[in-house]
């Protein structure tokens, strides 16, 4: 199974962003690369191949779900596993978003400490989810 290395962090929020970066690479010793956008993300996706997506499911114009339809469009991006951050965590949201094929939903809030092996782990049971 390949290491998990590099993670593209799509949120608009800078103040989740600073978080979540300084968690992944402080705790988990992960590259981050930060995108505020659907586009950028697909943008910078495309252009430096991340491991793995962790992506808003509420943003302005492009939402989480309309950003991951768009990544698995484009062929050199499908296979690349998602996971959403959201606030919206109800049973059936969670089984919404599973249902779209990202292996694992993370809540906000999150904790920062254990973020990483939270993140970590989802990585690892992902051939067992899907």
């Amino acid at each position: 199974m390949p290491e998990l290395r590099r993670i593209l962090q799509v949120e608009d929020d800078p103040d989740i962003q600073a978080v979540v970066k300084m968690a992944l690479e402080a705790l988990g010793g992960f590259e981050v690369e930060l995108a505020d956008s659907g586009q950028e993300a697909i943008e910078l996706a495309g252009r430096n191949r991340p491991d793995l997506i962790l992506l808003d499911v509420m943003m302005p114009g492009m939402d989480g779900p309309d950003t991951l339809a768009r990544l698995r469009r484009e062929p050199e991006l499908a296979q690349v596993p998602v996971i959403f951050m959201t606030a919206k965590v109800q049973p059936s949201e969670v089984a919404a978003y599973r249902a779209l094929g990202v292996i694992g939903v993370i809540a906000k809030p999150f904790d920062a400490m254990t973020l990483a092996s939270l993140v970590q782990a989802m990585w690892e049971s992902r051939d067992q989810v899907n």
